[in-house]
């Protein structure tokens, strides 16, 4: 007798399972598309690693066929008439806000032949481009909108062409944007600003229920842990953002590099902001914080609990038992 096949989603799983563990390093700048969200909590923790959004591998590959899709855009670009090069040009405003630019149009844009452009591509599903359609890239997609500004700026370009393609039928969208040098300028404030806070702003919500909070990867950090799950310099209340686009740990005095940013060190104290417990009033060393966790004073830093075992389990770190465990074999609360 035949064996039946193992279904076909078998072997998309292990396509996607190996697309997720090709972890990617955390962007290092505030990316010029970023300053475009909505929320400037959304900016400051996505800035500090406080919140990595983990993708599936099927939303990796849609990124993937993003990126392939650019070099035919370019293709059909040229063939039409359009004089392009693109580079990704690097646009840097410094305080950690760049970015990097599709393409530079030099000529050959219809009704504007003669004027260069700034080019940013993107490609959609069926509904968000029936939306851009419908209402235009300022309105449907303002992210979008504030990175083709910010880029105009950096480049001394006062207009940009937006190309949108829809995944589902290859139907081709354009738009001319005209740089608003207000709108740009403030951009680019806003992104010193929140680069450079040591405090977490404000959400743009604190309903749970808000439209614009629901679909958001912050959205069990606002409105229900409170508490980053991720343990890194960025995150670590010893660091310092600083506007040479550097970060300075006041523990160990000096600039971090980024690759050890990823990891840190066992002297991590997790930034106040990014807690749900109240801070006392003192530990005795300026490098170890005192949290109130149910009652209880627990000392966070290094020859004390570590921040990735008050993120596993804070609980845990107030029982006498699992204390006097940790401490009689030299072990770690890991959940």
């Amino acid at each position: 007798m035949t064996a039946i096949p193992k279904p076909q989603h078998d072997l998309v799983a292990k396509i996607d399972k190996a697309h997720e563990s090709k972890l990617e390093k955390p962007r290092a700048h505030l990316g010029c598309s970023g300053l475009g969200h909505h929320c400037e909590r959304y900016i400051w923790l996505n800035f500090r690693w406080a919140i990595i959004e983990k993708f599936s591998g099927r939303m990796l590959r849609l990124f993937r066929r993003g990126q392939l899709e650019e070099e035919q855009i370019v293709a059909d670009l040229r063939m039409s008439g359009i004089n392009i090069w693109g580079d990704q040009q690097r646009v840097d405003f410094g305080s950690h806000v760049s970015g990097s630019v599709d393409g530079i149009i030099e000529s050959g844009v219809p009704g504007a032949r003669t004027t260069r452009h700034v080019a940013e591509f993107k490609t959609h599903s069926l509904k968000s481009f029936k939306d851009l359609v419908k209402d235009g890239v300022q309105k449907s997609k303002p992210m979008h909108y504030a990175q083709m500004q910010l880029y105009m700026l950096g480049l001394d370009i006062d207009r940009a062409l937006y190309v949108a393609i829809c995944k589902n039928d290859d139907t081709y969208y354009t738009e001319r944007v005209k740089l608003d040098t207000e709108v740009a300028r403030g951009l680019v404030d806003k992104g010193h600003r929140l680069s450079l806070s040591d405090r977490m702003p404000p959400p743009v919500s604190t309903n749970p229920s808000w439209y614009q909070c629901k679909m958001c990867s912050a959205y069990d950090f606002c409105h229900h842990t409170k508490l980053t799950q991720e343990v890194n310099c960025r995150t670590c209340a010893h660091s310092t953002s600083k506007d040479d686009s550097t970060f300075y740990c006041e523990k160990h005095e000096g600039t971090i590099p980024y690759d050890y940013q990823i990891t840190g060190c066992d002297g991590h104290t997790l930034h106040p902001d990014l807690v749900p417990w109240d801070l006392n009033s003192g530990s005795g060393d300026k490098y170890v914080a005192s949290y109130d966790v149910g009652g209880s004073n627990v000392l966070n830093g290094e020859g004390h609990f570590k921040s990735k075992e008050l993120v596993a389990n804070a609980k845990a770190c107030t029982m006498p038992e699992l204390i006097n465990a940790r401490a009689l074999f030299n072990g770690e609360i890991v959940g």
